[in-house]
């Protein structure tokens, strides 16, 4: 039996009752997954929020045996397992309380990407909605974003095919394992987005699509993003799901507004209306919004004499972040620094009113 920490991160992820949250608070105790599986009965049920019950189903050996079942399945088809500790796994998702603990991937793009932009919308896309998405995905090719949809019928399918006809990469989140494309119909399309971009999903292969896993599919859209798109959508339905969750991650959430007898179009007008959507009328509204770099030119180098001493030890350890690069998005810092993202905006206001630092739009952050 495979004895690597990944087997027995996987294996963690196989445990009934213990979700993404819980698995979090098993690591943090324990320190590794491995740990985990060593430590005996009477130490487990010591950990907050794990009782007796779910002690025993984290030593059950049937758990070890799960595991291997689905190693074995990903390395037969290709698939990586990201457990949330490995580097790869998309840094803007880890910042978030309900990220999943594991992903599955194939592909090729980078899942930090410097720039990720979602786009979703109606199954039922008419032709403004196709010649919007297309417009959309043109205008922001110079910038060579990453760009993130579900795979589904409609916008999602026409944002993918769009980017692969402009050499953008695009990855396809799941509510189903990589190995079951949903709908089937997207096979060749998927198969096309593998070689640049990627399928990507929190379920593990052969699970079949479920009504109840679309939602969980749309809160990864949302987390992975810098900007939402929402191009079309019905007064219901999941576009409006991911928007309400990239409005709770603080994404940028932009609607395109649409003809006010069109069904298709109330879901956008209806975000606009109630402010949890910028409108969206031009590409520039969106390059903007992200404070993209028009002109091209590479980012000032920041002052390496900036006197730390001056500063907190949290102040500094942003400051040393910041060293990096000169601007970054609030939840990538707090990623990396690892500071809650309440105590992390406190700092960073008093690091503004010192005039280190100054608030960007799109929760960005840049050094003066």
């Amino acid at each position: 039996m495979d004895s690597s920490e990944l087997f027995y991160q996987s294996a963690l992820t196989s445990v009934p009752g213990v979700g993404d949250i819980l698995i979090r608070q098993l690591m943090s105790y324990c320190g590794s997954a491995s740990e985990i599986f060593r430590s005996p009965l009477a130490k487990l049920v010591k950990i907050p929020g794990i009782g007796a019950v779910t002690a025993r189903s984290i030593l059950n050996p049937e758990v070890l045996r799960e595991a291997e079942r689905v190693q074995q399945r990903c390395e037969k088809l290709h698939i990586q397992q990201l457990f949330y500790t490995d580097k790869r796994y998309p840094a803007r998702l880890k910042a978030l309380y309900d990220a999943p603990a594991m992903l599955y991937w194939q592909g090729q793009a980078d899942l930090n990407s410097q720039r990720i932009v979602a786009l979703v919308g109606t199954r039922q896309a008419t032709d403004y909605g196709r010649r919007t998405t297309e417009e959309i995905i043109q205008a922001l090719t110079p910038y060579t974003p990453l760009i993130l949809s579900g795979l589904a019928y409609g916008i999602d399918i026409i944002a993918h095919r769009a980017s692969l006809a402009n050499g953008l990469p695009t990855v396809g989140v799941m509510a189903s394992g990589i190995d079951i494309i949903y709908p089937y119909v997207h096979k060749k399309t998927a198969q096309e987005m593998l070689l640049l971009g990627g399928l990507l999903t929190e379920n593990r292969p052969g699970v079949k699509p479920d009504a109840r896993l679309f939602p969980a599919r749309n809160r990864i859209i949302a987390g992975m993003s810098d900007a939402l798109v929402v191009v079309e959508a019905a007064a219901k339905g999941g576009a409006l799901i991911t928007a309400e969750y990239a409005n709770n991650y603080h994404r940028d959430v932009f609607a395109v507004p649409g003809h006010l007898n069109q069904q298709f179009s109330q879901g956008c007008n209806k975000l606009i209306r109630e402010n949890k959507a910028q409108i969206y009328t031009r590409p520039e509204d969106l390059i903007e919004a992200l404070n993209w770099d028009q002109s091209g030119k590479k980012t000032p180098s920041v002052d390496k004499t900036l006197a730390l001493p001056d500063f907190t030890e949290e102040e500094s350890q942003i400051l040393a972040i910041f060293r990096q690069q000169a601007d970054w998005h609030l939840d990538e810092l707090s990623w990396r620094s690892q500071i809650p993202l309440g105590k992390l905006a406190s700092l960073l206001l008093n690091l503004e009113f010192k005039g280190i630092i100054r608030s960007l739009p799109g929760k960005k952050y840049q050094l003066n």
